[in-house]
C-alpha cells in the first residue's frame, strides 16, 4: 500500500484520461492503496491492477481490464499524473 492514508488527488490531465480510457476515480484510488508500487521512469511510480471486465469497449469484447496510474508520493499526499487503461 502506497502512503497509508495520504489523499490521493489525480492531476488534471489524468482526470481527462479517466474519461477517454474508460477508468474511473475509485479504480485508480483502489489500484493505488491495494498494489505495490514499483518504479517508473522520471522518479514517479507506478502499480497495476486487474479488474474483471467482460464488456466491449470500441466494439471489441475484453474479460479484464487492467488500470495503471503513473504517481508520485510527495510528503503529503498522492498526485496521479497520468492513467494508462489495457485491455485484454
Amino acid at each position: 500500500m502506497q502512503g497509508g492514508d495520504k489523499p490521493i488527488r489525480l492531476s488534471r490531465h489524468a482526470q481527462e484520461q479517466l474519461r477517454y480510457r474508460g477508468a474511473s476515480e475509485g479504480e485508480v484510488v483502489e489500484a493505488i492503496r491495494t498494489c505495490r508500487g514499483t518504479d517508473a521512469e522520471l522518479n514517479r511510480l507506478e502499480c497495476r491492477k486487474n479488474y474483471a471486465y467482460k464488456q466491449y469497449w470500441n466494439n471489441r469484447y475484453y474479460e479484464t481490464k487492467q488500470i495503471k496510474p503513473i504517481f508520485v508520493e510527495e510528503s503529503n499526499e498522492i498526485v496521479v499524473v497520468t492513467v494508462y487503461v489495457y485491455y485484454f
